[in-house]
């Protein structure tokens, strides 16, 4: 009890010091200016989409939370423990009878929750975005639910880096960076991975030879020209699919339940970004056939959008371990960092 008192009196000081700087309700009312303008972006496309505006909707605006999310949230987490060490205040806490992870366990719960402040001024227009029409509660509440994490793990890397790094500005950039290497970096190598380690394919064509057909193209001789074999080098990224896993924003299209049409397309923005993801983890086929004349022996993928995700690794639940060990350990390594007393600290760190 006392340990759950003293972890809410950490919380209670934190978000009432945000409460009382004008910056931080600058900050909502830009993000509920943006919102509203890409909502009513979204409104005028509507008709573009037709059926599925509410779906395509939805996706738009939640993705548009991650990203305000992310680019929020370690403004408000990488300053949390060195920040009130450069303010002298640090000191003061460390002498009571708070111990280390009810301090660290504090200031990242208030970090997470003013994040989430964000995530609670676009709940109206996720509301409005629903209301287009065809929007399944479902993916509503599964991706808020995956956003909520998310920036929980954010939170945690910023908390975890402003105990390690004894600047506040440093430490603020430094998670800005961990950020953008989940979020771009993890892109990029995939790509460049999948051109890095190419495979070797095989592909096989045999067609009519010319005097099989007429002038006007008609088959008239069931006669085949020798088989043509080419051989050639492509981009291989069934191996390189974790990548993707560590992303967050493929982590949030991935949890969400997939929703294809009668015709097997995706229905919004998470079912497509998930076929995609989903489609890399299935290795390229190293030999193929294309015969006229045998169709018979013609490779040919059978696979239905359906399948491929049914038969795959769900991308976000590998994803989620990924990021919860990550914000596990760097927690961790801010208790151990601002344990008392202190055996060594960084050169001109603030004492009191």
């Amino acid at each position: 009890m006392r340990s759950v008192l003293a972890v809410g009196t950490v919380v209670d000081l934190e978000l009432r010091q945000r409460v009382r700087s004008t910056a931080w309700y600058v900050l909502l009312g830009i993000a509920a200016l943006l919102l509203l303008g890409v909502t009513f972006l979204l409104i005028a496309t509507a008709g573009v989409f037709g059926r599925d505006g509410g779906p395509q909707a939805v996706a738009a605006v939640v993705f548009f939370v991650l990203l305000l999310g992310t680019l929020v949230t370690p403004a408000l987490s990488g300053g949390a423990i060195n920040g009130d060490r450069d303010a002298g205040t640090l000191a003061t806490t460390q002498v009571t009878l708070l111990r280390g992870w009810q301090l660290v366990l504090g200031k990242f719960l208030a970090a997470w929750t003013a994040s989430l402040a964000f995530l609670a001024v676009a709940v109206p227009f996720l509301l409005i975005a629903a209301g287009f029409g065809g929007a399944d509660p479902a993916v509503l509440f599964t991706a808020l639910a995956v956003t909520v994490l998310e920036l929980g793990v954010i939170a945690a890397v910023g908390v975890g880096l402003s105990a390690l790094i004894a600047r506040p500005i440093f430490s603020v950039v430094t998670t800005y960076l961990v950020v953008a290497a989940l979020s771009l970096g993890t892109l990029v190598a995939f790509g460049l991975g999948g051109l890095a380690f190419p495979v070797r394919v095989t592909a096989t064509y045999e067609n009519y030879s010319a005097d099989a057909v007429n002038d006007d193209g008609e088959v008239v001789r069931a006669v085949c020209d020798p088989p043509t074999v080419v051989h050639s080098s492509v981009p291989s990224y069934d191996r390189l699919w974790g990548l993707l896993a560590a992303n967050p924003y493929v982590v949030l299209a991935d949890a969400v339940p997939s929703r294809f049409d009668a015709t097997g397309n995706p229905k919004d923005a998470f079912a497509a970004i998930k076929l995609s993801e989903r489609g890399v983890q299935i290795p390229i086929a190293r030999s193929t056939y294309q015969s006229d004349c045998n169709p018979g022996r013609n490779t040919q993928d059978t696979s239905t959008p359906q399948s491929v995700v049914d038969s795959t690794v769900p991308t976000w639940t590998v994803g989620l371990v990924i990021h919860l060990v990550l914000a596990l350990l760097m927690l961790a390594a801010a208790v151990r960092a601002v344990r008392t007393p202190a055996r060594r600290l960084a050169r001109g760190t603030r004492i009191a």
